[in-house]
Formats: C-alpha cells, sequence, structure tokens
C-alpha cells in the first residue's frame, strides 16, 4: 500500500493582487504525473484545499479540473479534510456525488465521530487502511464556553478537547489493528512545537490548541497533518509530519523546501517515508539592504532554471531619504524586467539616530503589513503599558474566530 501525504494547496491564493493560478496547476499536473509515477494509491489531502470559505469560479475549476484526472490514474482513493480556511458547507456540498468515484470528503467536524472513520478496501473487498480524517476542530466542536474561565483554563479544556477526539477513535481501530490493518489519522491542526511561517492564519484563539506528539493514540501508524506550511516532524516523532504547502505562500517562506511524502505500509505498518521535492515554477526573492546592494543583487540574480518571472519583496536600509529612490530602482528593475517582477516595496528603514520624530511617527502608523491580532495587540500596549495583555489579546482571537466562521457559514 503506497500513499502520498499533501496539504495548504490554498487554491485561489493571492499574493498581495496577484494570482497564484498557474503556480498552483504547474502543482496539480507534476502531482498526477507523480501518482503515476510513484504508482500511489491512496491520496490524503490535510485540510485548506481553499484559501478563502467562498472560492473564485477560477480555484474550484483547479479542484474539479484535478479530481476529474485523478481517478483516470492508478490512484483507487483519495481522501480530503477541511481545514481553517475551508467552507465546510462548501467542501461538503458534493461530497456523496465525489464518494461514487472513491473521492472522501470531510469537510468538518460530524455528531458521530464514526463519520470520520473510513475504511479503504482493496479490490476484493477487505479493508487495507484505515484513515481517521479528523478535520479542522472549531473551538464550538470540541468545547463549550464556560462563563469566567481563566487563560489556563480554556487552554487545557481545548487541549483535551482535541486529545479526546482523537482518543475515541481507539477502540474503533483496535480489532483492525490486531488484523494487521495499518491505521493512519489525519488533522488540520497547530501541534506543540511546529514552526510557522507569516502565511498562517491563527486558529484555535491564537493557537492555544496545541497538543504533543504524546497525545497522538498509538495506534496511529502516521499522523498526516496540516496548517503550518512548512514540512516538518511533530517533537521529532518520525510517524507524526506536516507536508507544508506545495508552493511558497508568503515572502517568509522563501526559502523552504516544498514537498510531499509517499508512504509504504507493510505487514500492517509503515515500512518506509519518503520526501519527493516539489519543482519550483515562480521564485519569490527578498532583496534587503543598502541601496548599492541591492541594486548588485538584482543585477546578478538570475531566473534562468524557472518558467515563470520571479515575484520580489524589496527592503531598504537606508542612512537618510532619497528623492529619487524610486526611479533609481526602476532603472534597474528595468534591465530584469522578462525575469523579476516587484511585488512588495516596504517602506524604507531609516536608521534610527538620523530618523525625525515625523519619519518615526509614519512607520509606526504604517498598519498595511500587521495582522490584526499585531494591531490589537499594539493597541494594548498603548492603552494599557504596564498591565498583562493575555487575557484581553485571548478574548479578542476568540471573537475573531467566531466572525470568520460566521463568514464561511453565510
Amino acid at each position: 500500500m503506497r500513499v502520498l501525504h499533501t496539504s495548504d494547496w490554498h487554491l485561489g491564493q493571492r499574493l498581495v493582487t496577484l494570482e497564484r493560478t498557474e503556480e498552483h496547476q504547474h502543482f496539480l499536473d507534476w502531482l498526477l504525473q507523480t501518482i503515476e509515477q510513484e504508482q500511489v494509491e491512496v491520496l490524503l489531502m490535510a485540510g485548506d484545499v481553499f484559501d478563502t470559505g467562498a472560492p473564485s469560479n477560477t480555484a474550484f475549476k483547479l479542484y474539479y479540473d484535478f479530481l476529474r484526472k485523478v481517478c483516470d490514474t492508478c490512484c483507487r482513493h483519495i481522501v480530503f479534510i477541511g481545514g481553517n480556511h475551508d467552507s465546510v458547507s462548501t467542501l461538503n456540498a458534493p461530497k456523496d456525488l465525489l464518494a461514487c468515484m472513491n473521492i472522501r470528503v470531510v469537510g468538518g467536524a460530524t455528531p458521530d465521530p464514526l463519520d470520520e472513520l473510513i475504511v479503504l478496501n482493496d479490490t476484493k473487498g477487505k479493508p487495507e487502511l484505515i484513515v481517521c480524517a479528523v478535520p479542522f476542530l472549531r473551538d464550538r466542536d470540541i468545547r463549550l464556553s464556560v462563563p469566567g474561565e481563566s487563560y489556563e483554563e480554556r487552554e487545557a479544556r481545548l487541549k483535551q478537547g482535541i486529545a479526546d477526539h482523537y482518543a475515541q477513535f481507539v477502540p474503533h481501530v483496535q480489532p483492525y489493528k490486531s488484523a494487521g490493518v495499518p491505521v493512519v489519522a489525519m488533522g488540520h491542526l497547530f501541534a506543540a512545537g511546529g514552526t510557522a511561517s507569516e502565511s498562517e492564519k491563527e486558529i484555535h484563539v491564537g493557537n492555544l490548541g496545541q497538543i504533543g506528539a504524546d497525545q497522538f493514540p498509538k495506534e496511529f501508524d502516521y499522523v498526516a497533518l496540516g496548517h503550518l506550511h512548512r514540512p516538518q516532524q511533530v517533537n521529532k516523532t518520525h510517524h507524526i509530519r506536516y507536508s507544508g504547502s506545495p508552493i511558497p505562500l508568503s515572502f517568509s517562506e522563501v526559502t523552504d523546501n516544498k514537498v510531499v511524502f509517499i508512504l509504504d505500509f507493510e505487514a500492517g505498518k509503515l515500512a518506509e517515508l519518503r520526501e519527493l521535492a516539489i519543482p519550483v515554477c515562480r521564485k519569490l526573492v527578498r532583496f534587503k539592504g543598502d541601496l548599492e546592494k541591492v541594486k548588485q543583487q538584482i543585477a546578478v540574480y538570475d531566473n534562468s532554471n524557472y518558467s515563470l518571472p520571479a515575484w520580489a519583496e524589496i527592503q531598504l536600509e537606508l542612512d537618510a531619504p532619497l528623492p529619487d529612490l524610486n526611479q533609481q530602482l526602476e532603472e534597474i528593475l528595468q534591465l530584469k524586467k522578462d525575469e523579476l517582477h516587484l511585488l512588495i516595496h516596504r517602506p524604507p528603514i531609516i536608521k534610527r539616530e538620523r530618523q525625525t520624530l515625523e519619519q518615526q511617527v509614519q512607520e509606526e502608523a504604517d498598519l498595511h503589513t500587521l495582522k490584526e491580532n499585531e494591531v490589537f495587540i499594539k493597541r494594548c500596549q498603548s492603552a494599557f503599558p504596564e498591565s498583562d495583555h493575555t487575557e484581553l489579546v485571548a478574548s479578542f482571537s476568540e471573537l475573531l474566530e467566531l466572525m470568520r466562521q460566521e463568514a464561511f457559514e453565510s
């Protein structure tokens, strides 16, 4: 039994104002070829299929075109779970139709956990793999609000709720384990010790729900996780992994390797785990430093290994403001117009000792790069400089999550 683990496609994502359709299409085409070349029998997609709860028509087309084509490959079973970016109703809408093609979709948590327990049978109708397809667990799925509870109590209740959700599968999978059938769990969450990038939204009230590797039942032969965009193990545990996103979703991921995991199961156990590098068709590149350094970096940049023009972020460090700064940058970028497009030009950093009061105020007022929580924290620090803001930030995060859930369901 050969399984491929992927996650966090974020179809329909935009970087600043530009769509990523070509990059996503390049990945999905590669994935179809890889499934055939590697003779993959089971595809596991661990959440965040789409970037928003209301995907564009282009994103839907990428998704359904892929599903149509993957059914013509050697892959016999496909399992998708919903992530925190996905709308439960959007993912679940065609689930009964897709089930006829051996595509199982679990968009959100269900009242009966057995709805998330998927038995994959071989060509003779015998179980060959058990999948505990746990989607993103929203706060309301795993705990009820308790008036007056402290931050620590809220955190403990949330962690315990996630751990209990996985533990309830144990009595149902033990007979399969005894019969030598491997068991795989899926999840979309922030595991303790994970390394995040700038592009993940906070989940579970500010990422409180961080469970450790030891809280996943030992009956699971592999745990396929999504949410974190960098491929990684959880607490250095070999069989509990994030596959990461297939394309860099922000400039904080420019140095990350993008991969999928190939799993081989033999005699009811995980026998081999390999990672396959995903080819990159568009490079995200950061240029940082003084003006001459940045100009030199741009001048020598080579994009010959990539089929699409690179997207660049520039952060300059200056001794003093330059009136012709934009003109100088445009001149050097013009020489690379077919290879490099400037996507983000952050406000220059002026050395603190030479900044005027007006420039310092302008820097603080520049909010376009801040997330909602960061703006709220700055406001708390300004209004209550001597106070502990933990409870306020937790409450704000909970309200923000509820607003997002309501937006997805509307």
